[in-house]
């Protein structure tokens, strides 16, 4: 097994990220380059690992899909009292990493963490198909599930309490990560890998900087 994954390696090398690549704004890089694997054919180009920090500092992380990019930040959408709810509740910082492995691009998005308003969360939850917000309803997200019987027989209590539509639960809603940094990366050969750092300096202004792979 360490033999196998140890020589498991491929060769990046046909991308260049360079600085006449890169805007002044890291939030139009981030929607270049999310078109760009949308237009790739890759399935959920939305979906990242959502990084939080526990209490203790003890590090977690998750993958979730984003469901809005604004010039303010990326919105996604979750139960309060989940796991990650309740660490962001304790520390509200995240990282969110984006990882496309066929263009050999990852971003790396870091920043404060705030809940959207109410109307918001009502908007993008009455967009949801039935079925997961009923979901939504049937599932403590995080908590401890004797057996999967438990919880269709949870979503079927729901389905017959909510015959038409589904109110949002109080539990559940959106957050907002404010981008206070960017890091851009490109897959290069012999792993010699462009990378550049945009940190916040104030509302409008970023400072750039390349790193070393």
């Amino acid at each position: 097994m360490n033999e196998n994954i140890q020589a498991s390696r491929i060769e990046y090398g046909d991308r260049e990220l360079g600085p006449r690549d890169l805007t002044g704004c890291p939030m139009d890089l981030f929607k270049e380059w999310l078109a760009g694997a949308l237009e790739a054919g890759i399935y959920e180009a939305n979906a990242a690992c959502l990084c939080t920090v526990d209490k203790q500092g003890r590090p977690d992380g998750r993958t979730i899909l984003i469901k809005g990019v604004e010039d303010s930040g990326l919105l996604f959408y979750t139960n309060y009292e989940s796991r990650k709810g309740r660490q962001l509740e304790e520390n509200p910082y995240a990282t969110l990493v984006f990882w496309w492995q066929s263009l050999q691009k990852q971003i790396r998005v870091s920043g404060p963490v705030v809940r959207v308003g109410p109307e918001e969360s009502d908007r993008y939850f009455a967009s949801r198909p039935k079925e997961a917000c009923l979901g939504a309803w049937a599932s403590k997200q995080s908590t401890r599930l004797e057996s999967r019987d438990e919880l269709v027989a949870r979503w079927k209590e729901a389905a017959d309490r909510f015959s038409e539509v589904v109110p949002r639960p109080d539990y559940w809603g959106g957050y907002r990560l404010i981008p206070e940094r960017f890091e851009f990366w490109q897959g290069r050969e012999s792993r010699l890998h462009d990378r550049f750092e945009y940190l916040r300096t104030d509302s409008d202004s970023w400072q750039v900087q390349r790193l070393m792979p």
